[in-house]
């Protein structure tokens, strides 16, 4: 199951308390204090792991709580520290507050980790608070307490190109050819409820990343028809390929809602690289005259696999031209 945004509580653990102890050895009869100090609470970390592409395990986790550190001994023995709890994540996670909506962390490389609640301190003990007028202390700190937190984790997919356009334009079944990939495909709108990624593989050991995304309708960027929870995944692609069925009647006025849809969601989407793709042309008999404000376009019919290759050298010629 694909899940990409969920809430979760985490908890830190608290520091153990410093010991309140003495020396007790033969031939000192009135030895000096020798509480030791409590051990660190454990932290919590988040840190990415490049075998997950999902949120799903921490979904039904729900909340982490890490140990508390021990408390101080005699004989100046410090608790031993609290074992930390790490939460393995998809790179390109991003961590939110919950209740300041704050941005947190955001995990965009491999192996990288944060600490997203740091465990308290441990108590000092009574050997700290020795003076030349008060030998001894019957006093020891006691351990700060961990923190408590409440996580929103949201999952933006990274890829190098993006599949945009109308439900039913032919996304799925335009992955399903160039890829290994093998989403449900059928002749009905918002078939595709979650986004898809496949690898293009080029020439001996060349490949790119394209990633397949719900259907976009008019105010997507409002939340209509799950467009909301989706455009996310676009915000780190690198080229856009906009999908327009043959058939449509006014494929210009289609480019153009599809566009404003994402703009209206992240300015950004503006000055993304693009292309359009004309699918289904296996089901007219020639294409009209088409402009698109002078961008590329490729005519493709995935079921004849008309256009496949020109799909993929106009990607790989757009992802050249911008890193």
């Amino acid at each position: 199951m694909f899940v990409d945004y969920t809430k979760v509580s985490v908890q830190s653990g608290s520091g153990g308390k410093g010991c309140v102890a003495f020396r007790r050895e033969k031939f000192v009869p009135k030895g000096g204090p020798s509480g030791g100090d409590g051990g660190r609470g454990g932290d919590i970390i988040v840190k990415v792991d490049h075998n997950l592409n999902t949120l799903q395990d921490i979904k039904y986790h729900k909340s982490y709580k890490a140990q508390n550190g021990e408390p101080g001994q005699g004989g100046l023995k410090s608790g031993a520290d609290g074992a930390p709890v790490i939460i393995r994540v998809p790179k390109g996670t991003l961590i939110r507050d919950e209740l300041t909506n704050k941005i947190l962390a955001d995990l965009v490389e491999d192996n990288q980790e944060v600490v997203i609640a740091r465990g308290g301190k441990g108590g000092r003990g009574n050997a700290h608070f020795a003076t030349p007028t008060k030998q001894t202390p019957r006093y020891a700190e006691p351990g700060l307490s961990g923190e408590k937190k409440k996580l929103i984790f949201e999952l933006k997919l990274f890829s190098d190109v993006g599949l945009i356009g109308l439900p039913n334009a032919g996304k799925s079944t335009l992955i399903s050819k160039i890829t290994a990939a093998r989403p449900k495909i059928a002749d009905y709108p918002f078939t595709t409820l979650t986004p898809n990624l496949g690898i293009v593989k080029f020439g001996d050991y060349n490949s790119f990343l394209i990633a397949d995304i719900p259907g976009l309708i008019e105010g997507a960027h409002q939340g209509k028809g799950l467009g909301f929870r989706f455009l996310r995944h676009l915000e780190r692609t690198k080229v856009l390929a906009f999908l327009i069925e043959a058939t449509d009647p006014e494929p210009e006025l289609t480019y153009q809602m599809l566009n404003t849809e994402l703009v209206k969601y992240l300015s950004t989407f503006e000055n993304k690289p693009r292309f359009i793709v004309i699918t289904k042309t296996d089901l007219v008999q020639e294409l009209p005259t088409l402009k698109f404000d002078n961008l590329p376009i490729v005519p493709i019919s995935a079921v004849t696999g008309e256009g496949l290759e020109l799909f993929i050298q106009q990607s790989l010629k757009l992802l050249a031209q911008n890193g």
